[in-house]
């Protein structure tokens, strides 16, 4: 059996205004953290993480385990809404990642994942650890909060990324400033299968407005809930179960300055599972 880890993480996205600082630090530190537990890791860092970099790295991971593998991914940076061109989603949206260079317009959707993982071999066992937003309603981005100690949501508003002609509309026909959405759940969602044993860590609960935030902890930058599942991860004892760890995040998140909840998605069996096992 072999352990394999891919851990994206992205700050810069060009001509969009809302870089983030903490997503590389996310991804250093996880990948130190598997490589620490026997795991292979690659990483894909800013520039390196185009849409077709992830995806490409994504179905290698997959399509090269064999049963009885255990596969990492995690992914710090923006998530967004995408127009839904396959008629499939209620709200007209899907549910995206954002590469690097989603300022050309390619977002990672959820039906594309969704396809990557169903080429998986049966008993290769994947956990998705996912520290960004899942879905915002606003369409164009807020201004900066200078209270906030750079604290910023990981959802990138599809103005932000869209051209005006593709953007939702309200009824006086000027894009929309807000969108009703319908799914809203995280792009990594559809391709967790629970039959598998497969796990999705998020740092924020489903729903419209819930946020994953990029945070300033102790001088650095990192993502809050990164932060808080690698302290709680130094808690835990030989042999603790997914459940452990995720009750132990809980114990930091939500909290007055990140009122972000993190949820545990997987079967019962899967949930307690020995960490990284």
């Amino acid at each position: 059996m072999s352990r394999k880890a891919l851990c994206i993480g992205i700050n810069d996205y060009p001509g969009t205004d809302m870089d983030l600082k903490g997503c590389v630090n996310d991804a250093e530190d996880w990948a130190a953290t598997l490589a620490a537990r026997g795991f292979s890791v690659q990483a894909l860092i800013d520039a390196q993480a185009t849409k077709a970099a992830m995806a490409e790295a994504i179905r290698a991971l997959v399509k090269g385990a064999a049963s009885g593998d255990s596969l990492v991914i995690t992914f710090s940076g923006h998530g967004t809404c995408a127009p839904d061109d396959s008629g499939d989603e209620p709200d007209g949206l899907d549910e995206a990642l954002c590469p690097h260079d989603i300022k050309q317009g390619h977002v990672l959707i959820d039906d594309e994942i969704h396809q990557m993982f169903a080429a998986r071999v049966a008993g290769t066992r994947i956990l998705l650890i996912s520290d960004s937003c899942h879905s915002g309603t606003v369409i164009r981005a807020a201004a900066a909060d200078p209270d906030a100690d750079g604290a910023r949501p990981r959802f990138m508003p599809m103005g932000a990324w869209l051209p005006e002609d593709r953007l939702p509309r309200a009824a006086n026909g000027r894009p929309a400033t807000q969108v009703a959405l319908a799914s809203t759940g995280s792009p990594w969602a559809g391709a967790v299968s629970r039959a598998s044993g497969d796990l999705l860590m998020a740092g924020c609960a489903e729903g419209p407005n819930n946020f994953s935030f990029d945070a300033k902890i102790a001088g650095r930058a990192n993502g809050a809930f990164t932060y808080y599942a690698l302290k709680a991860l130094k808690t835990l004892k030989a042999g603790a179960s997914y459940a452990d760890w995720q009750a132990g995040i809980r114990k930091w998140l939500p909290s007055a300055s990140y009122p972000q909840t993190p949820h545990l998605f997987g079967s019962k069996t899967a949930r307690r599972y020995k960490v990284f096992s």
